[in-house]
């Protein structure tokens, strides 16, 4: 019976038992069925469970969706009557205004036409009191008003002579200044007030130096008013001519129009007063420079005629304008010291150096037409060679 139900492997021989094959097959089997009938059922109990979860999530869906429009339309019903009442107090609040408007409206016309009744009646009474004052009073009024105009006609008169005086002692405040100025500044000139009522200009410088007396002499005229007059250069010329002076300053206020800066016109210097104090040292050192010249050069006409043309030309005058504008500058640094010391330092460097190249043309220039009449300046001079080289 075992011999039956047993054979061998026909690949190593070995004996086989076909009944536990069997068993093990069917075992195999029946538990693939069992899982796949397993599977079939939990497939089936989702697809119940997802249809009832469905059911009820509809369920209550509808149940929300109810109660939610029961209360909408309660909310909705309690709107309604709360616009109504909110239009009703509007309409109310717009009546209330309307009555309080028509009642200020009223107010206003009322206040308006009593102020109007008792302006009129006032200005009645006005006219008829000012009536009866003006042919009470019409005499003493006329004299009245005759004074008056006779104290404008005196109050006029004496606000002129108030101007005047007051821009002649401006004036007289300026010549004195000029004056005391050249005379702190050229102790060894002299200095010549013109008289009040003489003719001429306000003073004269008459340059001395330690070597010589009067070299020449320099004509000013202080002017202070609100205008300047072409008229003044003419007569100034002629007082220069009648006093024998080589040079003329103007010293005003107001430059002519064709003028922003101090400069020559007409062969008369013009400026103002804080360019004359840079000015006057230039053109005195320029009538010492002359002078020395012409000493030295007599029986010269043609050299001396060279530098007449040259003091009097153009060149000569932009580098005076070059070394007063140096002064000027220095001055103003001077006067501004809050800035930075070494700031300043810098800008006096190049404004010395700027009066120092100038002079030395104007030196040079003189010199080259002079020749050696002209002393040697050592510090405008090259240096000697050195011997030793």
């Amino acid at each position: 019976m075992e011999a039956l139900n047993t054979i061998k492997c026909p690949k190593c021989g070995a004996d086989i038992d076909v009944s536990d094959v069997l068993f093990h097959q069917i075992d195999e089997k029946n538990k693939l069925d069992y899982s796949q009938k397993l599977l079939e059922k939990e497939n089936e109990f989702k697809v119940l469970q997802k249809q009832e979860k469905q059911k009820i999530e509809k369920e209550l869906r509808e149940q929300l969706q109810d109660e939610n429009t029961e209360l909408v339309k309660s909310l909705k019903s309690q709107l309604d009557e709360k616009s109504n009442q909110v239009k009703e107090f509007n309409k109310t609040k717009a009546e209330l205004e309307r009555i309080t408007r028509e009642k200020d409206e009223l107010k206003e016309k009322i206040e308006a036409e009593s102020e109007l009744k008792l302006t009129q009646k006032l200005n009645e009474e006005k006219e008829k009191i000012q009536k009866d004052a003006e042919e009470k009073n019409q005499l003493k009024i006329s004299e009245k008003e005759k004074i008056i105009d006779q104290l404008m006609v005196q109050l006029k008169e004496a606000q002129r002579k108030a101007e005047q005086g007051s821009v002649q002692l401006q004036g007289e405040v300026q010549e004195l200044a000029i004056e005391e100025w050249l005379r702190t500044n050229f102790p060894l000139d002299t200095i010549e007030e013109i008289k009040k009522g003489a003719r001429g200009a306000d003073c004269i410088q008459i340059i001395n130096t330690h070597v010589k007396q009067n070299c020449g002499s320099i004509y000013y005229e202080s002017k202070r008013t609100k205008d300047f007059q072409q008229t003044w250069i003419e007569k100034f010329k002629l007082d220069m001519r009648e006093k024998g002076a080589l040079i003329g300053v103007l010293v005003t206020d107001v430059m002519p129009k064709e003028m922003d800066r101090m400069g020559q016109k007409n062969g008369i210097w013009i400026c103002t007063f804080e360019e004359f104090k840079s000015l006057c040292f230039v053109l005195r050192e320029s009538i010492v420079l002359l002078s020395s010249a012409v000493a030295t050069q007599e029986n010269k006409g043609d050299k001396m005629i060279m530098l007449y043309d040259y003091l009097t030309g153009n060149e000569f005058k932009m580098q005076v304008e070059a070394i007063v504008e140096g002064f000027i500058q220095m001055q103003n640094d001077l006067e501004s010291e809050k800035r930075s010391i070494e700031g300043i330092w810098k800008k006096r460097e190049k404004q010395i150096q700027k009066v120092l190249l100038n002079t030395n043309h104007m030196y040079n220039s003189i010199r080259g037409i002079a020749g050696t009449a002209i002393g040697p300046i050592k510090a405008l001079e090259l240096p000697e060679p050195n011997k030793d080289i």
